[in-house]
């Protein structure tokens, strides 16, 4: 059995999310995989600022995890000695060690962070990098593995988080039953934008939630105004003026935007070749591609291309053995 321990702090907002995340991988897979406990600095009762309690364990280096989940709670009220001592402990006790959100403030003050990639929440990567300039913050991912590090942006990039490590235990059809019954639209893996492009464009009206969604899903298909507005049932010119008023695009703008987000998630899967990519989300050609993967981020497809696969080879070299019930396979050895 693979013992998760998840360490609580007053504030904490994302725990009971995390462990419900175990519990539906044993109830998938049909037996107890995975043993959750909640530990603080003093253990007993923590509660949350809603008034949800926990009950937690006392904080113990001498017991052994297969994975340690930090979550930071409140950074503003900083972290006592005892908590960063025993955040330092965790590569010790533990096969893998993760933050949540702001648990990466911890992470990073306890020196786990130094000379290793990881993200945090959006509203505070600038916080992360400027307070910590040993570490490498990338700050458009949602989640982050360095090794035997893994970070997150917080919220709802936890279940993709937390998902991909059961994935990386179990396999992905465990993963992908899992996210079917927690009703995810999709799994994210970790190199999806913090801020998507339907979030980032956020119409008002079904109808052009409508377009929206239609596009994602037919990226491939040439999507001119005419084709979009028969969608919508307006006439293109009120089509473009409607979408133009929702959204602060042009609807051309918008197409690029969901093709070059589907481009990168394509790219940090590393398994397809540039001219598979281009025409799977309707650029049509690598040149094409290209001028607008300088228009949005600077550099060309090969570049982003590159980096994600460097973070895919950084993820491969955490299947280190695997908890079996009786020990972490020599990892003490």
């Amino acid at each position: 059995m693979q013992r998760i321990g998840i360490v609580t702090s007053p504030s904490f907002h994302m725990d009971v999310v995390a462990s419900s995340v175990f519990e539906m991988a044993n109830s998938c897979l049909g037996e107890r995989r995975y043993d959750t406990c909640f530990v603080s600095e003093n253990g007993g009762l923590i509660a949350t600022p809603t008034g949800l309690c926990v009950k937690t364990e006392p904080f113990d280096t001498s017991k052994a995890f297969d994975t340690l989940i930090i979550d930071g709670g409140d950074v503003e009220q900083g972290f006592s000695n005892h908590f960063l001592t025993f955040v330092r402990s965790a590569p010790c006790i533990s096969r893998r060690v993760a933050a949540i959100g702001a648990g990466a403030f911890a992470l990073a003050e306890a020196g786990l962070l130094d000379g290793r990639k990881a993200t945090t929440h959006w509203a505070r990567v600038s916080e992360l990098r400027s307070r910590f300039p040993s570490v490498a913050v990338e700050d458009d991912r949602i989640f982050v593995v360095d090794g035997s590090i893994w970070t997150s942006a917080g919220m709802t990039a936890t279940w993709d988080l937390l998902i991909a490590m059961v994935e990386m235990d179990v396999g992905w059809r465990i993963a992908r039953d899992i996210a079917k019954r927690m009703v995810m639209y999709h799994r994210r893996s970790g190199g999806f934008p913090q801020v998507s492009t339907m979030l980032q464009l956020a119409p008002k009206s079904d109808r052009i939630q409508k377009v929206l969604a239609y596009a994602e899903e037919h990226l491939r298909a040439p999507l001119t105004i005419e084709a979009l507005a028969r969608v919508a049932n307006l006439s293109p010119r009120q089509f473009t003026r409607a979408f133009r008023s929702e959204t602060g695009e042009s609807p051309a703008k918008a197409i690029e935007m969901l093709r070059l987000e589907a481009a990168r998630v394509m790219m940090e899967q590393g398994r397809h070749p540039m001219k598979l990519i281009a025409w799977q989300t309707g650029f049509v050609d690598r040149e094409r591609m290209r001028r607008a993967f300088h228009r949005a981020f600077g550099q060309p497809p090969k570049a982003v291309s590159r980096t994600a696969r460097n973070g895919a080879a950084t993820q491969t070299r955490t299947a280190v053995p695997r908890w079996d019930g009786g020990g972490l396979n020599g990892f003490f050895s």
